[in-house]
This record gives structure tokens, sequence and C-alpha cells, in this order.
């Protein structure tokens, strides 16, 4: 049996109201919000945010890595070594790239559930449109991480019982090499041909799986356009209280993170021995069709989506244009940052994407670690307390001001850390904080990669 036995998620802290949009933009907006990446995060930061909740607590270690996003950090590297390295896989644990195209996402995540061994698949996406447009508008960030195998390596939550893809070419939507932002087709051109792709394929689906309409509890349908979703499910028989919340108007469309994300929203209603269909309309149709197990009900969700989804904070529209480099502000009046040493990087891999310490002889922790100390310290998963901090105003930042904190951790170890997804009210000394994985800034092209520390708003997750 081969399914899932594990899934998290990441939604960014920031929320932008669409109704601020048509006031600056002079069209554009709509109901609800959309999720905005800190100036700090891109697909590599947030995909690794979803593999730690996926990870967290459990005792499954991937045997191979998939990382998938249509907004990649790199072009010519593979991201999905970042993520590896900050989650500190074995060496022995493949890490490869499905990058440039939403429906990359659902090959990845073909390849871990038809592959031997276990496999974390990790999609993440940051969606921008042009100022006022109905793709900026209607998308949002986030990530999402599946970890998929075998009943030898786990329970199994969710049993996949088929997959059906169909394959076919047409002019949807495209982004050309150097483009900030996407183009769409006609709608209606789009809305014909995934209806009619989306249909087919779930006739197929449930035909090799040996299931009739009325006995799939939820169906989700990932793709761009809520009215396709609507009428696949009519044309498949499916009752609209079963067709699954896409999140448009709390989260938005997230690309490739969407099947994977809209899973996770579902697994975390489901009750055992339900049957749950992935319908996802990216350059054709790809279908999973899982049942839950009994597994499903002692699962600990460690971070839910939907505490995520309840949380997060405003940020102006200025800001976000701003952050995604639609508007160009004066950067701060100090010498930009130099490009990171490459080898310096390489020798202090495990401090600077895994925030390993050391403890000595003594039974101290050391920040960084000593390299006299012979025993490790993992720190990512440690929480700290607030000693002090100071809010700077004059040090570079792509988004000033600088709050800067020392951290005492529980169980040992003190380190002066920035702080990230936190406004100057809710500071205070004694205030609790996790760390997260971050971009410092990146000079070059070169993105600097480490650990900045955040307030902590939800249940501490175990990790290993």
């Amino acid at each position: 049996m081969r399914g899932l036995l594990g899934w998290g998620s990441y939604l960014p802290h920031w929320r932008l109201d669409r109704g601020a949009i048509a006031a600056v933009a002079g069209s554009g907006g709509g109901k609800g919000v959309r999720t905005v990446a800190g100036y700090d995060e891109n697909s590599t930061t947030m995909g690794v945010e979803a593999a730690r909740v996926a990870l967290a607590g459990g005792t499954v270690r991937p045997r191979a890595l998939w990382f998938s996003t249509t907004e990649p950090a790199y072009l010519d590297k593979t991201n999905a070594t970042a993520v590896h390295a900050a989650l500190r896989l074995d060496r022995g644990t493949a890490a490869f790239d499905a990058i440039g195209s939403v429906r990359s996402a659902m090959g990845a995540l073909r390849a871990g559930l038809h592959g031997s061994e276990s496999a974390l698949v990790v999609a993440a996406d940051l969606r921008t449109g042009l100022p006022g447009g109905a793709e900026e508008s209607s998308g949002g960030d986030g990530a999402a991480a599946l970890l998929v195998g075998s009943d030898a390596d786990g329970p199994v939550l969710a049993e996949l019982l088929t997959w059906t893809s169909l394959t076919e070419e047409f002019l949807d939507r495209w982004r050309p090499l150097g483009a900030a932002t996407s183009s769409m087709w006609e709608e209606r051109f789009g809305l014909a041909r995934y209806t009619a792709l989306g249909t087919e394929a779930l006739k197929v689906a449930f035909d090799e799986a040996g299931i009739a309409p009325d006995a799939v509890s939820a169906l989700i349908v990932a793709g761009p356009h809520q009215r396709t979703a609507q009428a696949v499910a009519r044309a498949a028989g499916i009752s609209g209280d079963r067709l699954a919340d896409r999140l448009e108007d709390r989260v938005g469309n997230v690309g490739a993170a969407q099947p994977g994300l809209l899973l996770a929203a579902e697994l975390e209603k489901l009750e055992s021995d339900r049957v749950v269909v992935l319908l996802s309309l990216a350059d054709g149709a790809d279908v999973a069709v899982f049942r839950t197990t009994g597994a499903l009900q002692s699962y600990r969700i460690r971070r839910s989506l939907a505490d995520q989804m309840a949380a997060g904070a405003p940020i102006t529209y200025g800001r976000y244009l701003a952050w995604r480099g639609m508007l160009p502000v004066e950067p701060p009046r100090r010498p930009e940052p130099a490009r990171p040493s490459a080898t310096a990087a390489w020798r202090n891999t495990e401090w600077k994407f895994g925030l390993v310490g050391s403890v000595g002889s003594d039974d101290l922790v050391r920040l960084p670690p000593s390299p006299m100390d012979v025993s490790r310290a993992p720190m990512a998963a440690a929480v700290g307390t607030i000693v002090t901090f100071t809010v700077d105003r004059l040090a570079y930042s792509p988004s000033p001001p600088v709050v800067f904190a020392v951290i005492d951790f529980d169980g040992g170890g003190r380190l002066p850390v920035e702080l990230t997804d936190v406004q100057e009210s809710e500071l205070r000394i004694g205030g609790r904080v996790e760390m997260t994985f971050r971009r410092l800034f990146t000079a070059e092209g070169v993105h600097n990669y480490f650990w900045k520390a955040r307030p902590v708003r939800y249940a501490i997750a175990e990790e290993d």
C-alpha cells in the first residue's frame, strides 16, 4: 500500500486586503484577502517551512526530495539542495527540482507516489500580477509538503487508489523568460478546454478505482478558474456540497502549491474510510484518488492550515508593491552587503542552513558552533525568550527598520538574531520566539540564507 504518510502547509504571515487595490491602481481588487510572502521570503524558504511541519515529530526520513515551483530562486542551480540542507536530510537523500510550470508539482507528486522509496514532495509559489489586474488580486503565496511512501515506511494516512493523467497542448497561461508576470488567454477558452479534460479524466479515474461519483466525499479541483471547478463537478455528477473550498477568499491561488495546499485542507477535516479526489488542471488533467485510513484519526496536525488562515497581519498595498519590485522606492542610504562567499557557506553548511550549534565538555550550548566541541546541538526547532531587543532604523535592510534581539533558548544557548514577521507594537522583553528559515539579502544574484526568529503564534511542533 502506497500513499500519504504526512503533510505540512505554510502560509506567510502577511495579508493583503483586496479592497485596498482599486483605490491605488484604479482597478482590480475584490473581496477577501490574499497571502503575501515577506520581503525575506521566496519559494525556497516557504518550502522549507512547509516541509518542517510535514516532518515534525515523525520517524520517516525520506529517501528522495522533490521541490516544485514556478518562481525558483535560481536557474541552472538546484533549489532543492537548500531545502535539503535546511532540513538536515541524509546525504544519501536525492534532491531534485521540478520547476517552471504549475503542472510540475503534480509531476513531482506522481514520481513520489509511484516510486519504491519514501519521498518528500514540496511545492511553493509566489503569484504576482500587474497592479490592478485579476492575476494580482486572485493570486496568493504559500507552500505545501506531502510525505509519501508505503506502509513499510510508516502508517499510511491516505492510500492511493489510482492516478490518471491526460495531456493536451493549448495556450492558456504563459510567461516568457525574464518576464515578471504571467499572461492568460481569454477565460472562456480555458474554461471550455479544462471542463472537457477534467470531466474525461475523472471518468477514467473512477472506472480505474472501481468507484462511483457518489462515493466521493471530497472533490478538490486545483486550477485557474473557479467556474471550471464547478462545471467539472456538475459534469462528473458530484454535488456542490462535496466540492472542496478553493480558499480563494482567504489565501488565493498559490500556483504550483495549490494542489498540495487544498489536499492538506481537506485531510484536516476528513475521517477514515473516505474517498478524496484531487484533480489538477494545468496543461492537461491529473487525477489522484485517495482513500483515508484509520491511521488518519490518530495523526497529530502540528500546525494546521485552518489556524494559519485565521492568523496573519495586514500589509498595505504600497508595501506589497515595493516588496514585489513593482514600486521602486529609495533604498537605504547604506552600503549594500557584499555577495556571500561560496566557500565560506560550504564550510559552514551545518550552521548556516541547519542552525546546528555545539555542546562542549562543560555542557554549554555554543552558537555558532565551536570547532573544539565534538557534540552537535540542532537548534532549528528550539524555542527561546527575548532577553533584549533594538529597532534599528539606520542599518541596511530591504524593508527597514531592522528588529534585532538577543534570544535565550530553552535548554541552553544564546543567539543575537534578527526578528521577522513582527510589528513594533508586539515587541517585549520576555516574548517567546521560534526559528524560521529566511533570506537575509540577495547580492549579485546570490541569495544569503540563514535563520531568523519570529513570535510564537501556534503550538510548537516537535521536530527531530
